[in-house]
């Protein structure tokens, strides 16, 4: 099994993350020495960050709080070069050679933030069953790479925010065009290679984006809920038969309770995390499209976007000792007992990307700050994701600076948590870029009892200009 195996295959050196660094403050614009400083604090500072203020008590900060301040409101991140950054950095090597991108969105929650536009409500998953909640805040689209192993790495390559009027598997398609084109521009792909996979949850829609993704090198493989009823092919046409030609098959419904015909494959696989794994296959099964929807205006006829449907059935998991079935489709119509094998072990590693967004929030305090422009938001989420970087570059060369209570790791496997505590070990032995600081004094401010003249607008939680004119529109 993939996962039973040790190592990731990168090969990091202080010279590589030392040519990162100086990528990442070639890629700011203005105020880039507090930016840049700002995310070196984040990596040194020894707990968690709590708020932006607190990160210019770090010896790396040399500025003061309303720097840091003033630098996420009115700095520049040029996200086009700091993405070439990311995507010219070493990958993990799998033992087939493929590029594995997980896709995910991860909110940032803002309930109390009315100032702050561009907010929608976020999906948010309590504790208990049936306890999901809409919490407005940002949504953001994160692609992530994957490498083999049980591990809580993976390396962010992009992100996007997701605004109240956007179509998710538009917007999602795009991003993942993007990455992949980065990563053959960078060497990650050659002709002969197999297909990058790109793995989703729910919550996708896994033939529109293969169908939006048909022209790249990209496999997707996304997941299915139980309420969903596939086509198969339509059988074999008899010689000298007229009429149209049939376009859709039997059909296959994915409820617990539904008959459907015998699998094309089946596999058996023992894991040491779940018991027997079985995965059952149909190739060639595909959705039956309407002309509504995301398909509505379609020009010509609607396309039959073939792939194989997988049933994983487990033993048991950590905490169910009767887990149900998971249905996954993959875009190769024809997928063999081996290939449906690597596309539910990769969608089993596509979890690992849930530690690195709780990494992010709980740790380098992503979602911690309590800024009102989405705009210096996304500032800071790609300083987040350049911090992030920074360690997974660093995570063979640091020490390993475990607590009295704490296990030691073995050397390649040290968690990002414990390599971020080392960090400032090696951050002393890296070139710096940012110019000294140069001392001015704070401004007046507002004086103490004036009345705010200038009051912030209020935006509505998922409302959009358009959604204004048109509802203006049909009340005149």
């Amino acid at each position: 099994m993939s996962w039973h195996e040790d190592g990731d295959g990168t090969d990091a050196s202080p010279g590589q993350l030392a040519g990162f660094r100086r990528g990442l403050y070639l890629s700011l614009g203005m105020r880039r020495d507090v930016l840049f400083e700002a995310c070196d604090a984040v990596l040194c500072k020894p707990g968690r960050v709590l708020m932006l203020a607190e990160l210019c008590l770090e010896p790396e900060c040399r500025r003061g709080h309303g720097a840091v301040y003033d630098a996420l409101n009115c700095g520049e991140v040029r996200v086009t070069r700091l993405r070439r950054a990311l995507s010219g950095l070493p990958l993990p090597a799998w033992p087939d050679g493929r590029v594995r991108l997980a896709v995910d969105v991860s909110n940032w929650l803002r309930p109390d933030a009315a100032a702050s536009p561009g907010r929608s409500f976020c999906h948010c998953y309590g504790r208990g069953k049936n306890s999901a909640q809409m919490i407005p805040g940002w949504p953001y689209s994160f692609v992530a790479v994957l490498e083999p192993g049980r591990t809580s790495w993976t390396l962010p390559l992009d992100a996007v925010r997701l605004r109240p009027d956007d179509d998710l598997a538009a917007v999602t398609a795009a991003q993942v065009r993007d990455v992949v084109t980065r990563l053959i521009a960078a060497g990650h792909w050659k002709d002969g290679d197999p297909d990058i996979m790109a793995v989703f949850d729910a919550g996708y829609e896994p033939a529109r984006l293969a169908w939006l993704l048909r022209d790249l090198p990209v496999q997707i493989t996304g997941r299915l809920g139980t309420n969903r009823v596939l086509r198969q092919a339509p059988p074999a046409r008899p010689p000298g038969q007229m009429g149209r030609p049939v376009r859709h098959g039997a059909e296959l419904r994915l409820a617990a309770d539904a008959a459907r015909p015998e699998p094309d494959a089946l596999t058996v696989t023992e894991t040491s995390r779940y018991g027997t794994a079985a995965a059952r296959s149909w190739n060639r099964a595909h959705p039956k499209l309407k002309a509504r929807g995301a398909w509505e205006g379609h020009q010509g006829g609607l396309p039959v976007i073939e792939g194989t449907l997988i049933q994983l059935t487990v033993g048991h998991l950590p905490h169910d000792r009767a887990p149900k079935p998971v249905w996954l489709w993959t875009s190769r119509p024809d997928a063999d007992p081996a290939e449906v094998s690597l596309c539910w072990q990769a969608f089993l590693r596509r979890f690992d990307i849930e530690h690195t967004f709780r990494f992010l929030k709980q740790s380098l305090g992503w979602t911690r700050p309590k800024l009102r422009d989405p705009a210096a938001a996304d500032r800071w989420t790609w300083l987040v994701i350049a911090a992030c970087a920074q360690l997974w570059l660093a995570r063979r060369l640091a020490a390993d600076q475990r607590l009295p209570w704490q296990q030691p790791c073995r050397p390649g496997r040290m968690t990002p948590a414990r390599v971020r505590r080392g960090f400032r070990s090696i951050h002393r032995t890296l070139p710096v870029l940012t110019a000294a600081p140069k001392p001015a004094k704070p401004g007046p401010g507002r004086p103490p009892g004036a009345k705010n003249r200038r009051p912030a607008t209020h935006h509505d939680v998922g409302k959009t200009a358009k959604q204004f004119e048109s509802a203006n529109a049909a009340a005149g």
